[in-house]
């Protein structure tokens, strides 16, 4: 079977803002945060208090579920906080940090004298584990089970995502040290699928399958590359990684040490400087972006999939990417007459965009309408780029039969696939919280 994979069906978001590829070192946050929220569907049972002295790699919290699953902190410091919120549910353990990090010793590892089992345990007492996340249902892998198949996205076709190959560019013995670990983890084929306009050290990489992906968005996704490569069927497990948590990965064998430094791309018409910064995971937002308007949205992620944080919040444990764009809080009068104006990116041929299929829009959070008791036929299939039946898929989910969702694909789908659904669909649905509610009953109901 041919290595190319062309993705015909999507849509790209072509917005204003894109990083410039600069990279620069942000200030050191004084405060970092660790957010249990980040991690779907675990409970976290508390090592530490407030007041006590932990070391960067020195364990926080591990899972109420899998208690081999740790959670540790990204710096040296003092636990200042355990911020909680309904029903005691702990949001965020906030870490006062010393100017300089002195660090748990894991201890520097040859992976190839390492069996998987040895591999395993140290990415779970390093705290490494939780980059590693399980298809179905996006959630952080069970170490018990034995993928037949590891998946790495290197590339990202989101709206101003950041470019995975500008990222890792100066991290390439870190990136290959992190794949001689994880490849041990699985029986299967260690994928990795990359941008075939591209010519990055991806394609010197040993001990992966190389995929070469064109196509619009959202052919970056993982999801994606995992139904044209190796499909999901119902029992398996694939485990998914992103590329820069793999040199993360690789970094502790070398070092022994849990350093999680990430080149983050802030993007968006609204931010005071569009371009790369190295930081750690967990950094206070503002020690970044600097003091931002209460007219300006926030967001941990890319515009589709992120979460909106405040001007005061800490930076997603999986994010790589940083959105300022204005907030919507005007309103277009006469706004649902067609070509009332073209500076909104649509699929849709009510709006001029179409005539324009290079330029760029600065856009805001406006929903530009409600939901609405109206689906369009055929509608969310143009940016669905997966053999599966979204509109039916969906309604499903909607009212939790498990048999049809099985048979309609749900093992195959995360939330993410279904955010270009989100931005197109005229009934305003929100296909992502359908979705990851769906998933949430699948693990309950089937494990």
């Amino acid at each position: 079977m041919s290595n190319d994979i062309k993705i015909r069906k999507g849509l790209d978001i072509k917005l204003k803002g894109e990083a410039e590829k600069l990279i620069s070192a942000a200030p050191r946050s004084k405060f970092f945060a660790i957010k249990p929220t980040d991690f779907h569907r675990v409970t976290p049972k508390m090592v530490v208090k407030e007041g006590a002295t932990v070391q960067a790699g020195d364990t926080i919290f591990y899972s109420k579920s899998s208690e081999s699953v740790k959670f540790v902190s990204p710096v040296s410091g003092t636990i200042q906080e355990i911020r909680r919120g309904a029903k005691r549910r702990i949001l965020e353990v906030v870490i006062n940090a010393d100017a300089t990090d002195t660090f748990k010793d894991f201890g520097q590892k040859d992976v190839s004298k390492m069996s998987a089992e040895q591999i395993k345990e140290h990415l779970l007492e390093s705290g490494c584990w939780p980059f590693i996340k399980q298809r179905p249902y996006d959630i952080v892998a069970n170490p018990e089970d034995t993928p037949k198949a590891i998946f790495i996205s290197g590339m990202s076709t989101a709206p101003l995502a950041a470019d995975v190959e500008f990222i890792l560019e100066k991290r390439k013995e870190d990136f290959q040290a992190g794949i001689d670990a994880i490849s041990k983890l699985t029986s299967g084929k260690t994928h990795l699928s990359v941008d075939k306009r591209s010519a990055s050290f991806f394609g010197q990489v040993n001990g992966v399958t190389l995929h070469k992906v064109s196509g619009p968005h959202p052919a970056g996704n993982v999801g994606v590359q995992i139904h044209h490569i190796d499909p999901i069927n119902a029992g398996e497990r694939v485990w998914v990684i992103n590329p820069e948590d793999v040199a993360i990965i690789g970094s502790l064998f070398k070092t022994g040490h849990y350093d999680p430094t990430r080149v983050v791309a802030v993007a968006g018409t609204e931010a005071p400087k569009a371009q790369y910064f190295r930081f750690k995971l967990g950094s206070n937002i503002k020690d970044i972006v600097g003091a931002i308007s209460a007219d300006v949205r926030i967001i941990s992620g890319d515009v589709l999939t992120g979460t909106r944080i405040t001007g005061d919040g800490f930076v997603g444990f999986y994010d790589n990417t940083i959105t300022l764009i204005p907030e919507g809080d005007n309103y277009r009068m006469f706004g649902w007459l067609p070509f009332k104006d073209n500076n909104i990116p649509s699929m849709s041929k009510t709006s001029l965009s179409w005539l324009f299929p290079n330029k760029k829009y600065k856009v805001n959070t406006n929903l530009n309408g409600e939901e609405r008791a109206l689906v369009v036929t055929g509608e969310m299939e143009q940016v669905m780029p997966m053999d599966i039946y979204p509109m039916q898929l969906l309604k499903e989910c909607m009212v939790f039969n498990i048999e049809k969702m099985e048979n309609l694909g749900i093992y195959e789908v995360a939330p993410e696939d279904f955010a270009l659904i989100d931005y197109v669909n005229t009934s305003k649905l929100e296909a992502q919280a359908i979705i990851r509610e769906a998933l949430d009953v699948m693990i309950t109901e089937v494990g």
